[in-house]
């Protein structure tokens, strides 16, 4: 059987720890792509663009041992790499503050032709719902049909999402119990998986109105939060792509965001 062709786009950045000697690569379709390479049965690419600097070239020394395809990056001179400046709670929470983020080589991506070869001829494609080439990729998955994950993170416009809802095969968000009732209303008219995680109280998913839920698996030293729900949407994701087993995904994704509880960055 061929393995699972998986393309994870476009946010690659650095998290560097304010107060600590500590820079780790991350955005979330990094961290998604280097929890995917663990399974030997899904084969990972990643698309993005990066600046000519030191951040860059630490992101990609960061992935040089994972079976990540990075042929395809783009690197862009006029702009720094994103990077995110990551301040951190007494409790191992993740704040930022007005000036955090330094993101602009990420505004405005227009997909060339051989991005969008790719795309077009995966199985599944993982993006967040705010990247700027997001509507771009939803055509590419209406006209050629693969999977497509969003993660929507805190995004909050139901009458949008409900909208989309019919294009996306893993529709997952970071909420709260208060939007499991619209989430089981989303499933029953369509065919995608809807996964709600919920930090310490676990995790739910809804498929055809059939609810699923799975508690998170403790963590007694949280280091940080960082790229948790990155994570959990990849062990999530490969794993149904690999058994279509909602359960074992959900518990898959669990473990991963643990694991990436216990220590810096996503990965």
């Amino acid at each position: 059987m061929d393995n699972t062709k998986l393309v994870a786009l476009p946010c690659l950045c650095a998290d560097v720890f304010f107060g600590t000697d500590e820079i780790r690569a991350g955005g979330e379709a990094l961290n998604f792509a280097a929890h995917a390479s663990k399974f030997d049965e899904v084969d990972v690419t990643i698309l993005g663009v990066l600046g000519n600097d030191e951040y860059a070239r630490h992101i990609l020394d960061s992935i040089t041992n994972k079976r990540i395809n990075t042929a395809n990056i783009r690197i862009d001179e006029r702009h720094a790499t994103a990077h995110n400046i990551t301040y951190l709670s007494t409790e191992g929470d993740r704040y930022y503050k007005d000036d955090s983020w330094n993101g602009e080589i990420l505004d405005n991506i227009v997909l060339n032709d051989k991005e969008r070869e790719i795309i077009s001829g995966a199985d599944v494609v993982f993006v967040h719902i705010w990247a700027s080439c997001f509507e771009e990729v939803l055509e590419l998955k209406k006209k050629h049909g693969f999977k497509l994950a969003v993660d929507f993170d805190v995004f909050s416009d139901y009458d949008k999402m409900k909208q989309l809802a019919p294009f996306i095969d893993f529709f997952m968000i970071s909420g709260t119990e208060e939007v499991l009732p619209d989430f089981k209303s989303m499933s029953e008219c369509n065919e995608g998986l809807f996964n709600v995680t919920l930090a310490e109280r676990g995790s739910v998913t809804y498929h055809k109105g059939v609810k699923y839920r799975i508690p998170a698996i403790p963590v007694e030293n949280v280091v940080d939060t960082t790229g948790c729900g990155d994570s959990y949407h990849a062990g999530f994701v490969c794993s149904y792509m690999i058994d279509g087993d909602i359960t074992k995904a959900m518990e898959k994704g669990a473990e991963f965001a643990s694991d990436t509880l216990s220590h810096y960055g996503g990965f």
